[in-house]
C-alpha cells in the first residue's frame, strides 16, 4: 500500500484550488490501489490533497501539530471543511505540543515524513516564510531520501 504525504501552501488563491486539485488527482491516479495519504490537514494544499485522496478511492491519516490546533489555527470560514475532513480521517495523531507554533508544525511534518514512501509538495519553489514552511519540509524530505514530486500547475498562485 503506497503511503503518500503532502506538504504545501495554505494560502492558495481561490482560482488555484481547482488547478491544484486536478494536478494532485493526476499524481495520485497511479497509486489508487490501497492509497493512504498523510496530511496535517491545514487549509489549502493539505485539505485539497485529502479530498483528492478520497476521490482516488484512498484513505488518509491526519497529524495535528498541537492540542490547540483546531481552536487556534482553523479560521471560522474553514472550520466546517476542516471538521468534515477530520471526521473522514482513518486515523488522527496529535503531536505532544500544547500550543501551535513553528516547532509544532515542523515536528508534525517530520512525523509525516517518518511514515510515508513519497511526498507531494504543492510548492511554488520559494523559500519558507518561516520555520516549518513548505520549503523546509521539502528540504527535510530530500535529506531523508524521500522522493518528492513538486506539484505547481501553470496558473497556480498564492495570496
Amino acid at each position: 500500500m503506497p503511503r503518500i504525504g503532502v506538504t504545501g501552501h495554505s494560502n492558495l488563491t481561490a482560482a488555484s484550488v481547482s488547478l491544484v486539485r486536478e494536478a494532485l488527482a493526476a499524481e495520485l491516479s497511479s497509486h489508487s490501489e490501497g492509497l493512504i495519504g498523510v496530511t496535517c490537514l491545514a487549509r489549502g494544499a493539505d485539505q485539497v490533497f485529502a479530498r483528492a485522496v478520497l476521490d482516488a478511492g484512498g484513505s488518509f491519516e491526519v497529524v495535528l501539530p498541537a492540542a490547540d490546533y483546531r481552536d487556534r489555527k482553523v479560521k471560522p470560514d474553514n472550520a466546517a471543511e476542516f471538521d468534515e475532513l477530520l471526521g473522514k480521517a482513518s486515523k488522527v495523531h496529535t503531536m505532544p505540543f500544547e500550543e501551535s507554533n513553528p516547532d509544532a508544525y515542523m515536528s508534525a511534518s517530520e512525523h509525516v515524513l517518518g511514515t510515508v514512501d513519497a511526498m507531494l509538495a504543492v510548492w511554488d519553489g520559494q523559500p519558507s516564510g518561516g520555520y516549518g514552511g513548505t520549503g523546509d519540509v521539502v528540504q527535510a524530505a530530500r535529506e531523508r531520501g524521500i522522493p518528492v514530486t513538486v506539484v505547481w500547475p501553470n496558473g497556480a498562485s498564492r495570496e
